[in-house]
């Protein structure tokens, strides 16, 4: 890899794609005359046409059509999609076999999902270092120097994806959540298979988060400092609120702490949310309408889950809860980095819900489908995926076709946020510096930190190298770099 040296002043960088991430995404960096940045902008280049495919189609095929946004968090789709249309099938409640059931199903893929990101995407960076060379960046090369973390990445994950099959019927894309219910329950020899390993699993996660501990103290300073900045935050919590990541009303913090909004049901979303367009990306920007454009923003996921809620009702994650609001010396923790912190103690938290759910004769019950009475026009569902919060908003005709949906997913409403991590860390390491590629991983790894879920969808065939791009004011090109 070689740099073409100039004397021009560079004015523009773009990064295109951003690896290890799940979609299609790049970046643009400009700089002025000093060679300082001046603004940088995180761009999402794929179309997500989901919200118009569905339209025409029955309302019960939604929750499996839905989720082929994506192969990496289906379950979360599939079941906001599945609680939408209880509500459109007029069902109030679901059985108690038919939720614990959905519940321990989205509880695998937050395992899973979660293992992914902290062990094959984040790890690398956590291990090596941000400027480690670019061959060690990556699970092959944790595998080699950190066997012990290969093996919880690969098992991990599996279990997370065996609970998934276990209750929906496959472990991508699953079909057992259907409006007013499931249609299978939890077979002995599937639970039985489960419940010997969860206690290994459990153990795994705890070993993980150590792990991590470690590595925070080896670099205190830069995981407290990396593309700091403070915020408010959004979630799911229970009416109490614990921490809720299936069901729940919405709660929103501000910077300190204090509540903006509590206790809104899930329907009420559109009377505290505004989404906005901006003409460079496809993805909206979301801002709560009671504070405005500018200071309406708010992040999502594993960092607003913890910070949000009151408790944890498992005791380990309880446990490791307290440690980490700790460190934010009585304020929301809003360090960026600690989003890894975070998205381990939702793991720890996953596997201990699967564990209860695993000894919970009620998964073997047979009353698994409530029939509606009423049909309604409407359906808005709220899910916590492993990203944060997700919302479906369906509408439905007489003849039970779908006439308008809305999505806002979990990166949507950290879009802000990822613009603003961009920023931070484009001009505390890029401006005045000469641009190396180790230099421009920051950036990417201060957009890996919210996990972005860019398409929702896995289309991409074929290579799809890194092309770095430093232009002049007018266009021409200065230099560039490419990365297989």
């Amino acid at each position: 890899m070689s740099v073409v040296e100039t004397k021009q002043v560079p004015r523009k960088i773009v990064i295109d794609p951003v690896t290890r991430v799940e979609g299609h995404g790049k970046v643009t960096i400009r700089l002025n005359d000093a060679g300082d940045v001046e603004d940088a902008r995180f761009h999402v280049v794929e179309f997500r046409g989901f919200e118009r495919f569905i339209q025409g189609r029955p309302y019960w095929e939604v929750p499996v059509i839905i989720q082929r946004l994506c192969g990496i968090c289906p379950v979360s789709h599939h079941l906001a999609a599945a609680k939408a249309m209880d509500q459109i099938a007029g069902v109030d409640a679901i059985t108690p076999t038919a939720e614990k059931l959905r519940r321990l199903m989205h509880y695998g893929q937050l395992l899973q999902s979660n293992a992914l990101h902290i062990f094959h995407l984040s790890s690398p960076d956590l291990l090596f270092g941000f400027s480690a060379p670019v061959e060690r960046r990556n699970i092959v090369a944790v595998l080699e120097r950190y066997p012990e973390i290969g093996k919880w990445a690969i098992f991990i994950r599996k279990f997370g994806q065996e609970v998934i099959k276990a209750t929906g019927g496959k472990k991508i894309h699953p079909t057992s959540a259907i409006p007013g219910g499931v249609n299978q329950n939890l077979d002995i020899e599937s639970r039985d298979s489960l419940r010997k390993d969860v206690d290994q699993i459990l153990s795994w996660c705890m070993q993980a988060l150590e792990r991590l501990k470690e590595a925070i103290s080896e670099r205190e300073a830069q995981h407290r400092d990396f593309a700091y900045f403070e915020s408010s935050y959004m979630s799911l919590v229970r009416a109490d609120g614990v921490m809720d990541l299936y069901d729940g009303v919405l709660r929103a913090i501000d910077s300190n702490g204090q509540i903006i909004f509590d206790g809104v049901a899930p329907s009420s979303y559109q009377d505290q949310l505004i989404e906005e367009v901006r003409s460079w990306t496809y993805m909206k920007f979301p801002h709560i309408r009671s504070l405005g454009r500018e200071h309406g923003w708010y992040r999502v996921g594993p960092l607003a889950q913890i910070n949000c809620a009151a408790s944890i009702d498992t005791p380990l994650a309880e446990a490791e809860r307290r440690i980490f609001m700790a460190s934010g010396a009585g304020r929301p923790v809003h360090s960026t980095l600690a989003y890894h912190w975070a998205r381990l103690i939702c793991l720890i938290h996953s596997a201990e819900k699967i564990r209860e759910f695993l000894f919970d004769d009620d998964l073997q019950g047979t009353d698994l489908l409530v029939n509606g009475t009423t049909r309604r026009g409407v359906g808005i569902s709220c899910i916590e995926a492993p990203r944060g919060t997700l919302i479906h908003h369906y509408e439905v005709d007489g003849n039970d076709q779908v006439t308008r949906a809305n999505l806002i997913v979990s990166t949507t409403s950290n879009n802000e946020a990822l613009n603003r991590a961009v920023r931070s860390v484009a001009r505390d390491y890029l401006s005045g510096h000469d641009i190396t590629e180790a230099l421009l991983n920051h950036v990417e790894v201060a957009i890996r930190a919210y996990d972005p879920c860019l398409s929702c969808a896995t289309h991409a065939l074929g290579q799809m190298p890194l092309v770095v791009t430093v232009e002049d004011a007018q266009g021409a090109v200065l230099a560039q770099r490419t990365k297989q």
